[in-house]
């Protein structure tokens, strides 16, 4: 008799749980079809992250497949709190800046006193590009400064946590972030003067 309210309070639990909620806990069991599931929900997501950070399709690839390794060794560690997709999104984001590390791709720096000469145009021309555009003219930029550009901007990070995680100090990180940005807007004023002209 036990056993057996014991099994109903499994089935009514399984059955409390949502969609995705249930494809997490048979991937947390090996469950190859519920983590080809997941691959193809998250991967087009995930590849524009790992690209942002990463610079080129090639290395943007393997930085995909070491990230999923790593997002289906640890989903046993998903608490089933907050965003699965936000959980997700920190493993690519730590795969790819790890894979800059150990390139030594993140030592590229300009001394702050370099960044104050620095002028900037107003954001209006950022505006007009295209996000196809400025994503491109991300890819583009140096790893260190596009590494900072991308914590920063699109992903959120303050100036200390860039430094704690890439291992530089807060100085540096605006003065990448600065230098970033006054490459985009000269790349953007360089792109559209020679489509106005």
């Amino acid at each position: 008799m036990h056993l057996i309210s014991r099994e109903a309070e499994r089935k009514d639990s399984r059955e409390a749980l949502s969609p995705e909620q249930r494809l997490i806990e048979l991937c947390k069991q090996g469950d190859r079809a519920s983590q080809k599931r997941i691959y193809d929900s998250l991967a087009p997501k995930m590849f524009a992250i790992c690209i942002r950070y990463m610079g080129n399709r090639d290395d943007a690839e393997d930085i995909l497949q070491e990230g999923f390794v790593t997002l289906f060794q640890k989903i046993g560690s998903f608490s089933g709190e907050g965003s699965f997709e936000g959980w997700a999104r920190k493993i690519f984001v730590n795969t790819a800046l790890m894979s800059l590390r150990r390139t030594d791709a993140l030592k590229l720096s300009d001394d702050i006193s370099e960044a104050w000469g620095v002028t900037s145009e107003s954001a209006s021309q950022i505006q007009t590009i295209g996000y196809k555009e400025l994503m491109k003219l991300i890819a583009d930029l140096p790893a260190g400064y596009r590494t900072v550009f991308n914590m920063y901007v699109i992903e959120g990070y303050t100036h200390k946590e860039i430094g704690d995680a890439l291992g530089i100090s807060d100085v540096t990180s605006r003065s990448q972030l600065q230098r970033a940005r006054t490459i985009l807007q000269e790349k953007i004023t360089e792109l559209y003067g020679e489509q106005q002209g």
